[in-house]
């Protein structure tokens, strides 16, 4: 049985993380208590992706954190990463499943209450429910669903639910409290001054919820 925790999943954003790089913003993030760190750069290609991958993998190798590659299975192969995601439009859930190992992590989005109910537990080990809000980090997103949105997601899903698209440290008791299993975030964490803080300040309303 695989274990991972989408408590705190942060989004790497290069364009958000040019100030002080992917590798160190994953750093300080894990540090602070992210659990799970996507690395989602859609303009490099593969080779820059398994660069910019083994050098994180390096990075946080002692913290804990998983590293979990977006729509990449090529890349998170060479990486050795602990997963990948796919979006529904990037490549069917049961063809990743056949090209990474079975003990990696699969991660699949679902915008709809019939996509999340389709999920099949057998080949996909968490869904990523979302666009909770509109968000500047990713303009060609689905319309936002709202927290009701991921309430009715959540329930219709067979895998454990994470909340994406643009949710922060004051959503988590709304969005844990119909099931979901966590926040996955971008600029709540990427491009702030801080983001060892902003991750221990959501990882703290998190913790707060659940009490």
């Amino acid at each position: 049985m695989k274990r991972f925790d989408l408590s705190l999943y942060p989004v790497l954003d290069p364009d958000l993380c040019v100030g002080i790089g992917m590798v160190k913003t994953a750093l300080a993030a894990a540090s602070g208590g992210a659990t799970i760190i996507q690395l989602r750069d859609k303009q490099a290609g593969t080779a820059g992706r398994v660069k910019t991958g083994r050098a994180l993998k390096a990075a946080f190798a002692e913290t804990g954190a998983l590293l979990i590659v977006n729509d990449d299975a090529e890349a998170a192969i060479a990486i050795e990463a602990d997963g990948l995601h796919v979006r529904q439009n990037d490549m069917a859930a049961r063809d990743a499943r056949k090209q990474i190992a079975s003990s990696m992590i699969l991660g699949l989005s679902v915008a709809t209450e019939e996509l999340a109910a389709a999920v099949d537990p057998a080949i996909v080990d968490y869904a990523g429910i979302g666009p909770v809000f509109a968000t500047s980090t990713k303009p060609d997103h689905k319309p936002p669903i709202g927290i009701d949105g991921v309430a009715r997601r959540v329930r219709a899903c067979r895998v454990p639910g994470v909340a994406i698209g643009g949710p922060k440290a004051t959503h988590a008791e709304y969005v844990l409290a119909p099931g979901a299993k966590g926040l996955a975030v971008v600029s709540s964490i990427c491009g702030t001054p801080d983001p060892r803080q902003a991750a221990a300040s959501i990882t703290d309303a998190i913790r707060k919820a659940r009490a």
